[in-house]
């Protein structure tokens, strides 16, 4: 039964064509409050990691300029978009019983997706062990009744379903990126590089985001100063002055996810303009489950279990699905 409330809110690069944006360089756009200007240009986007199979081939794409938040969206920005309109996240609502036929009516109640720690060592094939759904979870309540955002305003709000990330786009006048936009700002004019910030894990020794270290899922020993979410700008920005792309939360982006649309874009053109994503989606890991792609990785990756904080690993996860893993940002046209 866990498994079926679990599935119910989820678990869930320097060829530039012209050189990277910079602090004041916006091609006469007007400046933005809290975004970057990213000047248009040309990258090679997904990742020739073999453990990556869905972001494969890697493949020439052109995007154009766009203004993208330069943090995570913060529980602070979402508090002040709930006081304005009201709005309840999916996680709040209870969920529809039609939705989710043989569950039983008394485990259909508001909650999300939270990890805890099982203390021991758990086979990695089996994700209940680590997931449990938490009824009152919530981005109010990250780890379920009794938790609070309190002395949290400057992290990312998490149980962030895709319909939660639209309203506020909405309210916001800014829209989600595609993920091709996505990827171009993260790697933050590194182009092919397997890291935001080049081909080493660690800088210098230094940790240079927020992710999981340790064995997974019992053993995170917080040596990059956290176990969950991290400030929005705890780590060194990007080459782009954009943060936290890597690790924290993981991050919707607008695309339908399929794991064949890096060989369609390939098959179409040399190099593909602004590509938007697919029509539909199709996961061969849940057929009849539609799913958006997320980018980023997590606090919870690591090179044991997951390790998609490179940018061009995907994430992928069902519209409706929340969990305290899970957040956005947004974008804006010039």
């Amino acid at each position: 039964m866990l498994v079926a409330v679990i599935v119910l809110i989820g678990v869930a690069g320097s060829a530039y064509a012209r050189p990277p944006a910079t602090a004041g360089s916006t091609d006469g756009a007007r400046p933005a409050p809290g975004m970057v200007f990213i000047r248009g240009g040309e990258f090679t986007m997904g990742s020739s990691d073999p453990m990556f199979a869905d972001a494969q081939p890697t493949h020439r794409v052109r995007v154009k300029s766009f203004w993208i938040d330069a943090t995570e969206v913060t529980n602070a920005d979402f508090e002040r978009f709930v006081a304005a309109t009201g709005y309840r996240t999916l996680a709040e609502r209870p969920p529809d019983p039609r939705l989710f036929p043989g569950v039983p009516r008394e485990l259909l109640v508001p909650g999300s997706a939270v990890f805890q720690d099982p203390r021991r060592s758990v086979a990695l094939t089996d994700p209940t062990r680590w997931w449990r759904y938490v009824p009152g979870a919530s981005w109010r309540a990250p780890e379920g009744p009794g938790s609070s955002i309190a002395g949290r305003a400057d992290h990312p709000v998490v149980h962030i379903a895709y319909d939660d990330a639209l309203a506020y786009a909405a309210w916001a006048g800014k829209r989600l990126p595609s993920e091709a936009e996505w990827e171009y700002a993260a790697r933050g004019g590194l182009d092919a590089k397997e890291f935001v910030w080049g081909n080493e894990f660690r800088t210098q020794g230094r940790f240079m985001a927020n992710t999981f270290q340790g064995r997974f899922p019992d053993g995170n020993s917080g040596a990059d100063g956290y176990v969950a979410t991290s400030p929005v700008r705890a780590f060194a920005p990007n080459g782009h002055g954009v943060f936290g792309v890597a690790g924290n939360v993981w991050e919707w982006v607008a695309d339908w996810y399929r794991p064949d649309y890096y060989a369609q874009l390939v098959a179409h053109a040399r190099v593909n303009a602004d590509p938007r994503g697919p029509d539909s989606s199709f996961d061969p890991d849940e057929p009849g489950v539609a799913k958006r792609v997320q980018k980023g990785g997590s606090f919870l990756c690591t090179d044991d279990y997951c390790a998609r904080y490179r940018p061009g690993a995907r994430g992928k996860g069902e519209p409706g699905s929340s969990g305290n893993h899970i957040g956005f940002r947004l974008v804006r046209d010039p």
